[in-house]
């Protein structure tokens, strides 16, 4: 039997571009069939819903309200919730799972990682780290920067992005043998496209999905059919080349733009 999880969603209490709140989010995919769904809140580098000007702990435990929400909604129904979160490093973004809130409450210093930080602490924590969108460039982005050397795996289908960058992420992907997973990137509950993985096996715990990504088990992707191709001849200007981080976060230009 598979199991559906999103992994890659927003609650209104965490993100300030989020539109629904953790129960509501809950109700939609519990609706929608899911066996569970990954909280994935902006981080303080990135949109937060929550006051930087609070004291440590405080921001803490309101940034996990969407999360602790969705998961009483997800007791009461029968969906499984589980929490990760998402940050923002200088416009490349990364999805963390296997934190503790009593972890993040113990490491202030966690708002000020930088990607090699962010990966080693993450792992010391028994976490993990996947470049979300990787291909993604936005209004609020001024480069594409790909962090191949601060993650364990990539996003490569997400429903917030154009189709082109989805095709270039898995193309990336499979040429550097990395996990890739997908999600929604869901902010408004409703009427939005839902993606997701599909598992052999029922998470019982965030453990469990972090033992995937770090066992490097390929994950079957739930993505509309020929999401991973391009719809047309792809175009790439001067924004979308890719940048390439080195192993001290160094940018130089990628060797190709995984376009064929």
């Amino acid at each position: 039997m598979p199991f559906l999880y999103e992994t890659h969603m927003h609650t209104c209490q965490g993100s300030a571009c989020g539109k629904a709140t953790g129960r509501e989010q809950a109700r939609v995919y519990k609706e929608a069939g899911y066996t569970g769904i990954i909280i994935t809140d902006h981080f303080f580098g990135g949109n937060t819903a929550v006051n930087r000007e609070l004291p440590w702990e405080e921001r803490i435990d309101l940034f996990w309200k969407g999360y602790e929400e969705a998961k009483e909604e997800g007791d009461r129904i029968g969906l499984d919730v589980f929490f990760g979160l998402e940050q923002n490093i200088h416009y490349d973004e990364y999805l963390i799972y296997g934190l503790t809130k009593e972890y993040m409450k113990a490491h202030p210093e966690m708002e000020h990682w930088n990607r090699r930080q962010q990966l080693e602490e993450v792992h010391r924590a028994c976490g993990c780290v996947i470049q979300a969108h990787p291909f993604r460039m936005r209004n609020y982005m001024d480069r594409i920067r790909l962090g191949l050397h601060f993650c364990d795996g990539i996003e490569v289908a997400n429903a917030g992005n154009e189709q082109m960058d989805d095709a270039r992420a898995w193309r990336y992907g499979r040429e550097k043998g990395l996990v890739m997973t997908a999600g929604s990137d869901n902010h408004c509950g409703g009427n939005w496209p839902l993606y997701g993985v599909v598992l052999e096996k029922r998470l019982t715990s965030i453990a469990d999905y972090v033992n995937i990504i770090m066992g490097k088990h390929s994950v079957q992707l739930h993505i509309p059919e020929g999401r991973l191709e391009f719809a047309e001849p792809p175009v790439i200007d001067e924004r979308h080349k890719a940048l390439m981080l080195d192993e001290s976060e160094q940018e130089a230009p990628a060797e190709k733009e995984w376009i064929d």
